[in-house]
C-alpha cells in the first residue's frame, strides 16, 4: 500500500496573494573586490626570441652556472627576453648568430648586442683587468655598444634612428644623421676603404660618417639593410645607396665589383620614389611609392626574371615584370634563393627555389604563385583578417596578419620557427607569442619579435 502511495505524483500547490511581500537580498557591492588589471610591466613593447641559442643571440643567459645545469642549445618556443622586461627597446635587428636592440636608458646608452663578436660586429667588448684585457668572441646577455661621440654630442642625438646587421657587420643610424659602422669590412661592407689583412677580432674601431656626406644637404636616410655582405642606405627622398659586395650584383651600381666607396644605384629606379628596400642575403626587391616591385643581385633561381634568357646576376635594378598583374604592392621580402610580395587586397605571393609554403612537393615557381588567406587566419568567424607585413631569412619566411598572430614556415633546422621542433614546415603555421606582433627581426638561425601585449 505504501509502495502505491510513493508511486503516485504529489502536487504541492503554494497559493501567492498580490499582497504577499517579497524581499530581494542586495549583496553589498562595496565589498565586492575590483581587479585592476594593469600591464605586467611598465614597458610598452616586448621581446621574444626563439632558435639557436648557443651563440648567445637569444641574450637570456643571466648565470652561467645556472646556465650549465639546464642548457639547450636551442629554444623552440618563443621565450620572453628578460632585457626587454628591465629596458624600453625601440627596435631590434638580427644577424648571423648575434642580435642588436636599440633603447631608451636613462643612463644615455642607447645601443645594445649579444651574440657572436668574433669579427668585432658587436664593437670592443672586454673582460679581466682593464690594464690586461680579454676580448669577449661570444656575448650571452645585451651589452652596451660605445658609440663614439663628439663634443657637444648628447643623448637624444644618439638615439637609434635606424639599425641593420648582415653576416658579420653592423650598421646604425642616430637621430642627428650619424652613421656608425662596426665589424667585418673585407668587402667593404661597413662603408670604408678595404685593409687588406686587417684583423677584425678584437678591433676598437668603429667607423663613423654623416648621412650628408652620402646624400648631401637636402635628404636624410630613414632606413638602412644589410645584406649579407652589402649595406644600402634608403633616403627620405626615395633614393638608394649602397656599398660592400658587388660579385652578384647586389650594389645594384652597374658592375660586379666590391669596393666600400658608397654610390646611388640608378637602373630602373634612378627616376623612382623608392619606399622600401629587404634583403637576407644577395637577392635585394625594392618597393616604389606606387606599389611596384623592382629588383637587383642574385637571380639564379629565377627571382628576378623568368624568362628563357635570363641572366643569372643582375647588376643594375631592374622593374620586375613577373609580378605585374597581380595587383599593386604593400611589402616585399627576399630571402636566400626566393622573394615574396604583399599586394594591397592582403594576399601573399612567392617564387623562387626553397619552401614557398605550398607543401613538401612544391620546391620551386618561376612565377608568383599566391598562398590562401585561410593558412593566415582568415576563417568564417574572422572574415576580415587579412596580412598586414611580411619579412623573411635566408631559409624561412614569415607573416604577420591583423590580429598581431605571427605565421611562419621554411627550413627549421635550428628551430627559428618557433613550432615546438626543429622540422621543417611546409605551410604557413602561427607561431604562439605571448601578444600581439609588431615586428620581427629574422636571423639565420633565430627569430625576434616585438609585440604589444594583450591588455
Amino acid at each position: 500500500m505504501l509502495r502505491q502511495l510513493f508511486k503516485q505524483e504529489l502536487v504541492f500547490i503554494r497559493p501567492y496573494t498580490t499582497k504577499a511581500k517579497r524581499s530581494l537580498l542586495k549583496q553589498d557591492e562595496s565589498k565586492v573586490p575590483v581587479l585592476d588589471r594593469k600591464p605586467s610591466d611598465q614597458h610598452k613593447l616586448r621581446v621574444y626570441g626563439w632558435g639557436y641559442q648557443e651563440t648567445g643571440a637569444l641574450g637570456n643567459i643571466i648565470n652561467i652556472k645556472k646556465a650549465q645545469e639546464r642548457y639547450t642549445a636551442m629554444v623552440h618556443h618563443p621565450t620572453r627576453m628578460q632585457f626587454s622586461v628591465n629596458n624600453e627597446v625601440l627596435d631590434m635587428t638580427a644577424g648571423y648568430g648575434f642580435s642588436a636592440f636599440a633603447v631608451n636608458r636613462s643612463d644615455g646608452e642607447t645601443l645594445f648586442g649579444t651574440g657572436l663578436n668574433t669579427d668585432s660586429q658587436l664593437g670592443m667588448q672586454m673582460k679581466g683587468h682593464p690594464k690586461d684585457p680579454q676580448n669577449l668572441d661570444v656575448i650571452i646577455y645585451p651589452t652596451p655598444i660605445k658609440l663614439p661621440r663628439i663634443e657637444g654630442e648628447t643623448d637624444e642625438d644618439m638615439m637609434i634612428r635606424s639599425m641593420s646587421a648582415g653576416r658579420a657587420h653592423l650598421v646604425v643610424v642616430t637621430k642627428n644623421g650619424t652613421i656608425f659602422t662596426m665589424g667585418n669590412n673585407s668587402y667593404g661592407q661597413c662603408c670604408r676603404e678595404i685593409i687588406e689583412d686587417e684583423q677584425y677580432r678584437g678591433s676598437t674601431l668603429i667607423h663613423r660618417l654623416s648621412e650628408k656626406d652620402i646624400c648631401g644637404e637636402t635628404d636624410t636616410i630613414v632606413n638602412v639593410v644589410c645584406g649579407q655582405d652589402h649595406t644600402m642606405f634608403l633616403t627620405k627622398l626615395g633614393h638608394v645607396y649602397t656599398c660592400g659586395w658587388g660579385a652578384d650584383g647586389q650594389t645594384g651600381q652597374g658592375h660586379y665589383m666590391t669596393n666600400g666607396r658608397i654610390s646611388q644605384a640608378l637602373g630602373d629606379i634612378s627616376r623612382e620614389h623608392i619606399v622600401k628596400l629587404s634583403c637576407a642575403s644577395d637577392c635585394v626587391l625594392a618597393l616604389n611609392d606606387k606599389g611596384e616591385v623592382f629588383g637587383w643581385g642574385n637571380s639564379e633561381y629565377g627571382q628576378l626574371d623568368d624568362s628563357e634568357d635570363a641572366e643569372s646576376q643582375i647588376n643594375s635594378p631592374r622593374h620586375l615584370s613577373l609580378t605585374k598583374g597581380i595587383g599593386k604592392f604593400k611589402d616585399i621580402a627576399a630571402g636566400g634563393s626566393f622573394c615574396m610580395v604583399l599586394n594591397e587586397e592582403g594576399l601573399v605571393y612567392t617564387w623562387g627555389f626553397g619552401i614557398l609554403g605550398f607543401g613538401p612537393y612544391v620546391e620551386q615557381s618561376s612565377k608568383p604563385q599566391h598562398l590562401l588567406p585561410a593558412l593566415f587566419g582568415r576563417n568564417d568567424f574572422s572574415e576580415t583578417t587579412y596580412v598586414t607585413s611580411i619579412g623573411c631569412g635566408v631559409f624561412h619566411m614569415g607573416a604577420i596578419n591583423s590580429d598581431g598572430d605571427l605565421f611562419m614556415w621554411g627550413k627549421n633546422r635550428c628551430g627559428h620557427l618557433g613550432l615546438g621542433h626543429k622540422q621543417d614546415q611546409f605551410f604557413p603555421l602561427k607561431t604562439a607569442v605571448n601578444g600581439k606582433v609588431t615586428k620581427v627581426a629574422f636571423g639565420v638561425d633565430h627569430t625576434l619579435a616585438m609585440c604589444k601585449p594583450f591588455m
